[in-house]
């Protein structure tokens, strides 16, 4: 059934795209053979560039998109994707960070399991996929749902297997926020460290996270080295400072070197449990370490260039989103009393140019939440257990079906799939099997084995793709 009502809907996005497109509709009957001829033949996809990549074709794509598709006569953009073809006998895997595109070739986990194909956009406003002029309320969760909508059903008529949803982190919240607004295009998603800030006033649960994480001499130690880190303040502001000077950064945004390093400093602990392992502890330098070590850790860690305008410009979208629909977290740091100078600029307006109007929607998260509450078919929410984005995870409800929400022990904001305990990672398997069309492969699901073998290339790990560091 599913597939017949796509069926229709692919007829009707020859309709849709005529007049947004930039090629011809007759383009699309007159389709060759070759893969990317039948992909071009689609009205408003545009050939950027292919990549050579062993056992698959590659191509870096533009396609046509409406700046509102409530009013698509109004204005178009161009927007960035990419295109893995395996084959069209394949399931098709529909990612993405939330963020920009990475245009070298590469594969989520879904994919590499289920050995399909997989189509990748980038997240509307990251440059360049960016209307100009930007209306930057234009720049909201249903309309970028709106957007992967659109590829859907472009590329369906092409890829007519099974597909499903996934990314990491907002990449994550894009494949469920994609699934509210469009529930049958996916035949399954899965969400990776998703969080779902309901209540963004409401924040006890990170205060939970950080009072229980780990073992308490574990955070006993972050924390030292965190106050000590404000208690030299003034002669880690004047490094800072320097070096920004000789590198060319520049502090319009935050206002100030101070200011970004007080949003540094904040982060250390948060950014420390998003991509650290309780098993490095121990590397954490003692309070009573030099200053050259501590702004040393401090910069692996946290990064002192990404509060500058130069680091911010590229996570602007993201800031905006989270300041107006998607919530930012908060959380008390009483070890840290006395020592903070600029209360409320941990705040995602301090990271948008003041030129940019911002209004948060409590409406947008609540939504979501009561959606996959009541209504989530096919859904798979995969968690780090020491991962603080974690600490307000979807949950479901009586209403949803066939969907699972599992967490990975000891995992941080990189938890997948395989680091999932035994049956937890056969569970999940077997669902995406099953989701993906694939039940004659679900015996190798016990063990949780990817039909693909593993690629140093396609398969490496990319911190970009879940960056959301603490706003």
């Amino acid at each position: 059934m599913r597939k017949a009502l796509r069926a229709l809907l692919t007829l009707l996005v020859l309709i849709g795209t005529v007049s947004v497109g930039s090629a011809s509709a007759g383009a699309a009957t007159a389709a060759g053979t070759d893969i990317e001829d039948r992909i071009l033949a689609i009205p408003g996809m545009r050939l950027i560039e292919e990549k050579p990549v062993d056992g698959y074709r590659f191509f870096v794509l533009g396609y046509r998109q409406p700046v509102d598709h409530r009013r698509p006569s109004e204005g178009t953009f161009e927007q960035r994707l990419t295109v893995l073809h395996k084959g069209e006998d394949r399931p098709t895997v529909f990612y993405t960070s939330g963020y920009g595109l990475r245009t070298t070739p590469s594969r989520s986990e879904p994919t590499r399991m289920t050995d399909g194909n997989q189509v990748s956009m980038e997240y509307r406003f990251f440059t360049p996929s960016r209307p100009q002029p930007a209306d930057w309320s234009k720049l909201d969760i249903w309309q970028a749902a709106s957007d992967q909508h659109r590829i859907f059903r472009a590329l369906h008529r092409i890829y007519d297997e099974e597909w499903i949803s996934t990314g990491g982190s907002k990449g994550g919240m894009t494949a469920t926020y994609y699934r509210r607004f469009y529930p049958n295009d996916m035949d399954g998603t899965v969400a990776y460290v998703a969080p779902n800030d309901v209540n963004n006033k409401e924040d006890s649960a990170y205060d939970e996270f950080f009072a229980t994480v780990s073992t308490a001499e574990c955070r006993e130690r972050l924390n030292a080295v965190q106050r000590e880190v404000f208690v030299r303040r003034d002669e880690i502001v004047a490094r800072y400072e320097a070096w920004a000077k000789e590198e060319g950064y520049t502090f319009t945004t935050v206002g100030s070197a101070d200011k970004a390093f007080e949003n540094v400093g904040l982060d250390l602990v948060w950014a420390w449990w998003q991509y650290g392992s309780e098993s490095d502890c121990g590397q954490v330098p003692a309070a009573s370490a030099s200053t050259d070590e501590l702004y040393a850790f401090v910069d692996q860690v946290a990064g002192f260039s990404f509060y500058t305008d130069q680091g911010l410009e590229y996570y602007t979208p993201y800031y905006y989103q989270a300041g107006t629909q998607l919530g930012a977290p908060n959380f008390d740091t009483p070890h840290l009393d006395g020592l903070l100078r600029y209360p409320g600029i941990y705040d995602p307006r301090s990271y948008v140019p003041r030129d940019i109007p911002m209004s948060f929607d409590r409406k947008a998260m609540r939504d979501i939440d009561k959606w996959v509450r009541k209504d989530a078919e096919r859904m798979l929410f995969v968690y780090g257990e020491n991962d603080p984005w974690g600490a307000e995870p979807f949950r479901l409800g009586r209403g949803s079906e066939d969907s699972y929400v599992l967490t990975a022990p000891g995992a941080n904001h990189g938890a997948n799939i395989a680091g999932l305990e035994e049956d937890d990672r056969a569970l999940a398997t077997g669902a995406l099997m099953r989701w993906a069309g694939l039940d004659a492969d679900a015996s190798a699901s016990r063990k949780a084995a990817p039909l693909a073998p593993y690629d140093a290339k396609l398969d490496r790990a990319d911190k970009a793709d879940r960056r959301m560091l603490r706003p």
